[in-house]
């Protein structure tokens, strides 16, 4: 017993040291096999993006040539998309601010109130003798033309955001440089059965004339703000005659403040949607 023991620890330790041996010889057979597939895959790599090389790539999917210049490609069409957007940002970002400053905000600064309407027009009952005419109301002696009231302010494609529409008119909720717009579409018929002949020189050279207001609480008289004019003029053999007036502009305003639009014959307004309008937003 006593001489079997000092054997089994030499063969256990031979065990252990030819297993450690095999361990070591199997890593690096392991690591030289590692070394000479990346080795290859580097040269072919390399190859792809060698001239001589590009023509041959083949069609095959799983090619890896094709894999790496597909890679190489989307890689430098990334690149340069980033790049050109940013330039492009950059540039678009300088001609605003060049332009309007206010338009563009500085780094840091909170987002503005968003403040804007727009309104259509609306086909309501003709006005009432006198309505918002010349020989009207005191108030309405005090503007010239008829006042626009039956403003749409929710369907279609109007809308108000943060702004009310009260009587016709815009009322602004907060100070601030507004954009002011509006366009009316007169619509001028000649009666079924009418002779040309009958057709009067002062309807046909009659001007066509738009006006945007502004009430103040501070001043009793409604402010002129614009005015746009067309003249009436068609050729006596035509049945109707279209004009467009169009008119907008940049206006300092303070909370309280109303907009209205008046127009010398609102009974020739063609009050559709798409053709006459009314709005104010907010720029800064």
């Amino acid at each position: 017993m006593t001489g079997s023991a000092p054997q089994f620890g030499v063969v256990l330790l031979l065990a252990v040291l030819l297993q450690t041996v095999l361990v070591a010889v199997t890593l690096l057979h392991f690591s030289t096999s590692l070394n000479a597939m990346k080795e290859t895959f580097s040269r072919s790599s390399a190859s792809c993006l060698q001239g001589w090389d590009l023509q041959s790539v083949s069609a095959v999917p799983d090619d890896p040539c094709r894999q790496v210049t597909q890679q190489l490609h989307q890689l430098i069409e990334k690149s340069l998309s980033q790049r050109y957007q940013k330039q492009i940002s950059s540039a678009v970002r300088d001609e605003v601010s060049r332009v309007l400053p206010s338009l563009v905000p500085e780094d840091g600064a909170s987002p503005r109130p968003k403040v804007a309407a727009h309104v259509t027009g609306s086909f309501a009952p003709k006005l009432e003798a006198g309505s918002g005419g010349p020989g009207g109301t005191a108030g309405a002696r005090r503007v010239q033309g008829q006042k626009i009231s039956w403003w749409e302010g929710e369907k279609g494609l109007a809308f108000l955001q943060d702004v009310q529409l009260v009587d016709g008119e815009l009322v602004v909720p907060r100070p601030g440089l507004y954009y002011i717009y509006a366009q009316t579409y007169f619509r001028h018929s000649r009666p079924v059965g009418e002779d040309a002949s009958d057709d009067g020189d002062e309807d046909r050279g009659r001007p066509l004339l738009q006006y945007i207001y502004k009430k103040v609480s501070t001043y009793p008289v409604p402010i002129l703000l614009m005015k746009t004019s067309r003249t009436s003029c068609w050729s006596k053999d035509s049945q109707f005659s279209l004009h467009s007036a169009h008119q907008g502009g940049l206006f300092s305003l303070s909370p309280g403040d109303r907009l209205f639009v008046t127009v010398t014959n609102a009974s020739a307004v063609d009050m559709d949607e798409k053709s006459s309008f009314f709005g104010a937003f907010l720029i800064s």
